[in-house]
């Protein structure tokens, strides 16, 4: 349904700049920039080039605007992220702080396994008789 509705949005812009156009088409004045004059300009372009500059200008304020809000956003990430391990690191507690790092091959706690022992056993036969 919203598709249909901005599909339908888009038709009337576009209807209403061409019934503008059509209504203006005799229509010419004279355009001062200022710097330069122009002679016999119709109103139909003075118009859509205004809202043309009208428009480019909003998006340069409105990608300024944004990219300031995107700054801060990610300032006030970084400081939560930061708040975050701070508080992590404060209240983190070390499960095995009594024992001390043990290096690569050396014993644990617990059934001490010989080679013999992982050599593979014959099967013992029961007893007959």
């Amino acid at each position: 349904m919203s598709r249909l509705t901005g599909v339908l949005s888009f038709l009337l812009v576009v209807v209403l700049a061409m019934a503008f156009a059509a209504a203006n088409a005799g229509h010419r004045v004279t355009l001062s920039l200022g710097f330069i004059k122009l002679y016999q300009v119709p109103v139909a372009l003075v118009a859509f080039c205004g809202l043309f500059v009208g428009m480019v200008l909003m998006f340069a304020t409105g990608v300024r605007s944004d990219l300031k809000v995107r700054r801060i956003l990610r300032e006030r990430l970084a400081d939560e992220a930061r708040r975050e391990q701070t508080w992590i690191d404060r209240s983190q507690r070390d499960l095995f702080k009594d024992e001390e790092p043990q290096e690569l091959g050396e014993a644990r706690d617990g059934p001490e396994i010989r080679p013999e022992d992982d050599a593979p056993r014959k099967e013992e036969q029961p007893d007959e008789g």
